[in-house]
């Protein structure tokens, strides 16, 4: 089952469940379209549009909780 991060590994930025704005690479590296990467900085391969899960399966199949952030400092 796909893991879903609920930020940006690279600024931070919230991304929901439902978010249009995710993309996830095949390791499931999270970015916000903001950061405007086109390539994972992790593996180097291609970032997708993350898929949205349905609200009524949220409960049912939580998002991680764990924070994998880039970002130094």
């Amino acid at each position: 089952m796909l893991e879903l991060r609920l930020h940006c590994e690279a600024c931070g930025r919230d991304l929901p469940p439902d978010s249009s704005d995710a993309l996830i690479c095949s390791f499931e590296c999270t970015f916000c379209r903001q950061c405007g990467l086109e390539a994972c900085p992790n593996c180097g391969g291609n970032l997708v549009a993350r898929p949205i899960r349905p609200e009524a399966l949220v409960a049912r199949f939580p998002p991680s909780g764990v924070r994998r952030d880039q970002r130094k400092g």
